[in-house]
């Protein structure tokens, strides 16, 4: 929990740089040994923890100020994003109005504002990311999709949209190369697709379909290693790819 002292500090800085009464919430994704990550933040002082988000400076594009807010959390640039939903409700900020209510006069109080949050995904290389606290965050780290803490404010229902938006989205568009390392074999991607619709799919439908799609390169080399023949890796066919992304996809799973 933040000081008096602190939070007057923020206040002063915050109502100078930022615009009132609108905020970010970012649900970033990543995939690691056969799991799907999630990056969240642990407050000073606090059990409960937080996606990343932040505020939109004076005269920013909304969709930098997003950019902005998770390099700083991730360490890289150029994102995968993607805006998925608005979340309004009156009381979504009521812990931090009743947190420090008593602290500062409403007036003076940057957090006892109403705010309307702009939601982002993003898709990101595990391996490429820095976890970074911000200046109120003790831990920035990953947590296991299925092995998720309590969540402080609404930010389990913006998790829960944006894992329905992502889920939704493998009906229509390819997913894997921002989540994916540049080369994989088959059933790691189809493990990327089963963890993500949290179902079994299976292998010579999944491998016909995803190969149907063109956005994938066969490559010469195989993976080495382990009792059973070694599986041949892909890379994407990022022309293809994007176009698919554009253009769309024919079916769902």
């Amino acid at each position: 929990m933040l000081t008096k002292e602190e939070l007057e500090k923020h206040w002063t800085q915050a109502s100078e740089i930022y615009l009132n009464h609108v905020s970010i919430d970012c649900v970033v994704f990543g995939f690691h040994e056969g799991q799907m990550k999630v990056l969240m933040l642990k407050s000073n002082n606090e059990k409960a923890w937080y996606l990343p988000g932040g505020f939109v400076r004076n005269e920013e594009p909304i969709d930098d100020a997003a950019n902005r807010i998770l390099k700083e959390r991730t360490g890289i640039d150029k994102i995968f994003l993607r805006q998925f939903h608005v979340f309004g409700d009156p009381d979504r900020t009521k812990f931090h109005k009743e947190t420090y209510k008593d602290m500062l006069p409403k007036e003076h109080n940057f957090f006892a504002q109403r705010f309307i949050s702009i939601g982002y995904y993003a898709l990101v290389d595990f391996m490429n990311v820095t976890p970074t606290p911000d200046a109120f965050s003790e831990i920035c780290t990953w947590r296991d999709l299925n092995d998720l803490p309590e969540f402080q404010l609404d930010h389990e229902h913006i998790f829960r949209t944006a894992l329905d938006t992502l889920r939704l989205q493998l009906n229509y568009q390819p997913i894997g190369y921002n989540l994916m390392p540049r080369e994989f074999t088959m059933p790691e991607l189809q493990k990327l697709y089963e963890t993500i619709l949290d179902k079994k799919l299976d292998r010579r439908n999944f491998q016909r379909r995803i190969l149907g799609f063109g956005i994938l390169n066969k490559l010469e080399q195989t993976r080495k290693g382990g009792a059973h023949k070694a599986p041949y890796l892909y890379s994407f066919n990022l022309q293809n790819y994007q176009a698919a992304l554009r253009e769309g996809l024919q079916g769902g799973w």
